[in-house]
């Protein structure tokens, strides 16, 4: 049995982590935009600060998987899941 060194690993993990973040980001823009209907123009802006946020740690770990030679071409990993 082989191994999996935190490389390998991280080349599993880091797509995933991305992935996960695009649907919560996804989720609190449904959220900011209900928010904002309702008159909660303060809390709308805070969630969209958080998108932004989750955009720029996006970037991060896009750049670190680039670093380590890119997601892990064997795996495929697709879930999902829904926060309502």
């Amino acid at each position: 049995m082989e191994t999996k060194t935190t490389i390998d690993k991280l080349r599993v993990l880091l797509p995933h982590w991305v992935e996960h973040n695009f649907h919560h980001g996804e989720d609190f823009g449904k959220w900011a935009k209900l928010a904002r209907e309702e008159g909660h123009h303060e809390l709308a802006e805070l969630l969209d600060q958080a998108i932004s946020s989750m955009e720029v740690t996006d970037e991060i770990l896009e750049k670190a998987l680039g670093m380590i030679g890119g997601a892990d071409p064997g795996h495929h990993h697709h879930h999902d899941h829904h926060h309502d």
